[in-house]
């Protein structure tokens, strides 16, 4: 019995890509399908270098190719293709080469949000996305500390626009690159909103499959600036366990309704302290209320981040602790966070693109 190219596509019709509920097929995953006689190589493209279920999807693809009548050998190619959010960027876009925007926010200050942005950026690019990161929180830019960046400048190689500085993998820019260390802002609506847009238009982002955003805390003005004036593929939440904070969540999360923004789910950081000495679990802020609120919410619940020593140091020595300490129960948790974030940011572009079809040759 002959094996066809129309055999092998059936198969691959019948693998689910878990994240996203849709075969592989109709999601325009299955590339390059070659058939000489016994034997097929194909070529299956993910949609995020990051994709959480790559593991279950290449087991049911395995299965499905070693259950075709006549099929003796094959071989798969695996590679990603990280798509557009919202059916790609409109004309006259702010950010026309960047794919998705990914803006985390907290309702209060004090959560982490900064280490979480900075750590989430990070370990998407080591995945080997294409990720830049820009620091929005006027009020307390911290991220140039944060990725080891603090003493550096931008360069204007035109007069008109900045190239973003590099580190970790990340293209990065932040307020705090332009003004002296100790210069208080004291900034009101149409300042705030005209020095953001700056940063945000006049960088030299470049093509971008994620440019991590790093929100103030709360529901103020430069919230609500980005919110209303970029295209976002969604939000991420950043919470602490304890009752106070899960009811800031509660108006982050309205505002990003309010703006049409999708929230891709809650993160729980300083989840719980682990003892280096005895592991005893010390739940300091509570346990369990991100998940709680995701549940009530109806969203996601990306993952926790427990609360540890190294985690502090390695943002204030300016090396992100998925880097500084990559085989760490922290480090593994913002990897997980991480790679949750981009599979929900891959359902986000599922729903809004024309799905391909591909026809057998």
């Amino acid at each position: 019995m002959s094996v066809t190219q129309a055999d092998i596509l059936t198969a691959m019709s019948k693998v689910m890509d878990p994240e996203l509920h849709i075969d592989l097929v109709k999601a325009g995953m299955v590339k390059d399908v070659r058939v000489s006689g016994d034997t097929a190589k194909l070529k299956i493209e993910l949609t995020t270098p990051a994709c959480p279920m790559k593991g279950k999807i290449q087991a049911d693809a395995e299965a499905a190719l070693k259950a075709v009548p006549g099929l003796k050998s094959f071989d798969i190619e695996w590679g990603a293709q990280v798509r557009a959010a919202g059916g790609g960027m409109p004309a006259g876009a702010l950010l026309p080469q960047v794919k998705n925007i990914i803006l985390v926010g907290a309702g209060k200050g004090g959560v982490g949000k900064s280490t979480v942005a900075v750590n989430l950026a990070t370990a998407l690019a080591q995945h080997g996305a294409k990720v830049g990161l820009l620091d929005a929180d006027f009020y307390g830019p911290s991220v140039p500390l944060m990725t080891g960046l603090g003493d550096k400048r931008p360069v204007s190689p035109d007069g008109k626009s900045l190239n973003p500085l590099e580190a970790h993998g990340l293209k990065v820019m932040s307020i705090g690159f332009l003004v002296e260390a100790d210069q208080a802002l004291i900034w009101r609506g149409p300042m705030l909103h005209g020095a953001l847009m700056q940063l945000v238009r006049d960088v030299n982002w470049g093509e971008l499959d994620y440019l991590v955003l790093d929100l103030p805390p709360g529901t103020g003005d430069v919230a609500l600036t980005l919110s209303q004036s970029i295209r976002a593929a969604g939000a991420v939440l950043v919470t602490t366990p304890q009752d106070v904070a899960l009811a800031d969540v509660v108006r982050a999360k309205q505002m990003f309704d309010k703006v049409h923004i999708p929230v891709l789910g809650i993160v729980e950081n300083m989840s719980q302290f682990v003892c280096p000495n005895c592991s005893h679990i010390t739940p300091i802020f509570n346990h369990g209320g991100g998940r709680k609120a995701a549940q009530m919410f109806g969203i996601p619940f990306l993952g926790e981040i427990p609360l540890d020593l190294k985690v502090r140091e390695s943002g204030d020595s300016g090396v992100p602790v998925v880097v500084s300490a990559k085989d760490s129960p922290e480090a593994k948790a913002f990897q997980e966070v991480a790679r949750n974030i981009a599979g929900r940011v891959s359902a986000q572009s599922i729903k809004s693109v024309p799905l391909p079809v591909m026809q057998a040759r």
